[in-house]
């Protein structure tokens, strides 16, 4: 792997990120997934391709995490029987909103990212990817767990490419698929936010 020297965040740099990965979810392809399968950290993620984003949601990521939980002992009807219905409901987050397969980085938290120094000067980069063609709100949606991004990245993708407005609801639907990961990984510590998303989540389509 190329070595990279990371030092600290700076105004310029956090900006040119939320451009640069404007830009990155502009490439797209025709299906969502990938030709291949990946992980997301050690977890198997299936990439089948989809010509729908919603049924590739629903099979690969929700459906998947959930199947994987029960047999990792959490069958609980918070979980599973509430998870099966926001999974059947899923396509009313989609009524007035149809995303494109952008290529993601698929696992972009803040410990992912980093300002690299060269004879170039400082550049942002990304790193350890879980890389899948979807909806460009999932990889805006994981920026914002696990402590977030500079507040200038965010506003530098907004000017880039504005997300849509109904965003701040999906965005707990897209992080739900990586907190199932997360209890599927570490434990139980996570299984109570994330039977709160899916409460949260149906409450949505009352």
């Amino acid at each position: 792997m190329e070595y990279l020297a990371l030092h600290g965040d700076s105004h310029s740099s956090s900006s040119e990120l939320g451009q640069q990965l404007a830009v990155l979810h502009q490439k797209t392809l025709p299906q969502f997934g990938l030709h291949r399968d990946n992980y997301i950290g050690s977890t198997p993620q299936v990439n089948t391709l989809e010509n729908k984003w919603v049924t590739f949601w629903q099979n690969h990521r929700l459906g998947f995490q959930l199947q994987l939980a029960a047999r990792n002992g959490y069958v609980g009807k918070k979980l599973q029987n509430k998870g099966e219905q926001l999974i059947a409901d899923v396509g009313q987050f989609f009524t007035d909103y149809q995303p494109q397969p952008s290529l993601l980085h698929g696992d972009l938290w803040s410990g992912n990212y980093g300002i690299a120094t060269d004879t170039q000067g400082a550049r942002p980069v990304i790193y350890d990817p879980a890389v899948y063609y979807g909806d460009r709100e999932a990889d805006m949606a994981m920026t914002e767990l696990f402590g977030g991004f500079p507040r200038r990245f965010y506003e530098a993708y907004q000017e880039t490419w504005p997300l849509d407005s109904g965003y701040s609801t999906r965005k707990v639907l897209y992080n739900l698929y990586q907190i199932l990961n997360h209890l599927n990984l570490f434990g139980g510590g996570y299984l109570g936010q994330a039977e709160g998303m899916i409460s949260s989540l149906l409450s949505e389509l009352r």
